[in-house]
């Protein structure tokens, strides 16, 4: 028995140093690792959720204050103690009573949330349904909300959609949002937490907006509902604004298979062929980029040396046009750069400005809008005209939300960007 322990312990400590310091996580099995800790509900259907820090920066807090309108529960070991309707309870990565393990917390009246006073989201201090787990690390406290799926969708859909959009574009959105939770709940992408998914951009936002009425009632009036395909449920990405066609999944460099074959490129266009979205700011737009800061950026996201550029082009695209590899020539050097994301990120970054359609003028990010564009040189600039925002696959939200307004219902949205599918 001695032996067994101090094998699961191993285990553990491995899993532990690999995850920590890879940059993106891979995911793990439940079958594969041994139970840290009992998780705080048998309910099939929860998820477990890192909570990330101000600005979703990182996972470890330096403290939590935690409180609730009607008190606190707060075990460690076998010890539970309560605490006073609305008081503030701050933990720190010393408390003692990480000695007993994990600290676990909930709201003294059953379905109350718990709010962290001391984190920041979009609508301010957020409050939380479900429990509480916080793990004492190196690094600072690490936060698990653990919950029933249906409930966390609730904080999904607001964060991923505006509330104010067509209730059956927000239906849509609640069983895209399920779908792919249900697909991470198989799985932890944090397992020294046990914790399936984070609540950043990483996974699905979740938390960053208040709960709604309408995101509320399109998760209720879908209930259980999901996307599937070949008898499996479906992973359904989706972004926000189309160029008035979608990508396919090879845009990422994966080839097209009987279980991905759902992800296809379509056109996004009404039934006399015009686009839902063609009046939306973002379905077209215009990057004038200076030739020395395309040459600075190309560098400094590649990591190649090409010395200074003297030619930008796209030597292949994908599906529906999207551009899937680029070559930037330099007088020292060259560098291709294949799939989507990594080409928006090779040609992302601040020192330029983007035009959209409408007229406004914003500032370049970290990502080129999306990789349905062209480039040419022009009197000293590159000028990336281009179409939509996001990567492309899947759902636009947006399309979706446009198709709500000229009366499709939410099963027609997505079996319209979604091929072959059934939602039930």
């Amino acid at each position: 028995m001695a032996a067994v322990l101090l094998a699961a312990l191993f285990i553990v400590t491995l899993f532990r140093i690999l995850f920590e310091n890879q940059g993106e996580r891979q995911k793990i099995k439940e079958s594969e690792l041994p139970k840290i800790e009992k998780n705080l509900t048998n309910d099939s259907e929860a998820i477990r959720v890192v909570i990330k820090t101000n600005g979703f920066a990182q996972i470890a807090h330096p403290e939590v204050q935690l409180q609730a309108e009607s008190g606190l529960k707060i075990s460690y070991g076998d010890i539970v103690t309560e605490c006073e309707a609305d008081q503030i309870v701050t933990i720190s990565p010393g408390d003692e009573r990480f000695q007993a393990g994990t600290i676990r917390v909930d709201s003294r009246n059953d379905g109350e949330k718990i709010t962290i006073a001391s984190l920041q989201r979009g609508y301010g201090a957020p409050s939380y349904r479900g429990k509480l787990e916080l793990f004492q690390t190196s690094e600072g406290i690490v936060i698990v909300n653990e919950l029933l799926l249906e409930e966390y969708l609730y904080a999904v859909v607001p964060s991923e959609m505006p509330a104010s959009y067509e209730l059956e574009a927000l239906k849509a959105q609640a069983v895209c949002a399920r779908s792919y939770a249900y697909n991470q709940s198989r799985d932890y992408a944090y397992p020294e937490y046990q914790a399936h998914v984070d609540d950043s951009t990483s996974f699905q936002v979740y938390g960053n907006s208040a709960e709604q009425e309408s995101t509320i009632r399109a998760v209720n009036e879908t209930c259980g509902e999901k996307v599937w395909y070949c008898e499996q449920v479906a992973t359904t990405y989706y972004y926000s604004t189309s160029c008035g066609k979608s990508a396919s999944i090879t845009a990422w460099g994966s080839g097209l298979n009987e279980s991905n074959q759902y992800l296809q490129s379509i056109e996004i266009c009404n039934e006399k062929g015009e686009a839902y979205e063609a009046t939306l700011p973002w379905y077209r737009w215009i990057a004038t980029v200076p030739e020395q800061t395309m040459s600075d950026l190309i560098e400094l996201n590649t990591k190649t040396e090409i010395g200074n550029l003297l030619a930008l082009t796209i030597t292949k695209t994908g599906d529906g046009g999207i551009v899937q590899e680029i070559t930037a020539v330099g007088t020292t050097g060259k560098v291709i750069v294949e799939t989507e994301n990594k080409i928006r990120s090779a040609l992302g970054g601040s020192g330029y400005t983007i035009e959209k359609q409408d007229g406004k003028i914003v500032n370049s990010s970290k990502l080129l809008p999306s990789a349905f564009f062209t480039v040419e040189k022009q009197n000293g600039n590159y000028v990336i005209r281009g179409g939509g925002y996001g990567h492309g696959i899947g759902m636009s939200q947006n399309g979706a939300n446009e198709m709500a307004k000229q009366g499709k219902n939410y099963q027609q949205i997505l079996t319209t960007f979604y091929t072959g599918v059934t939602v039930k």
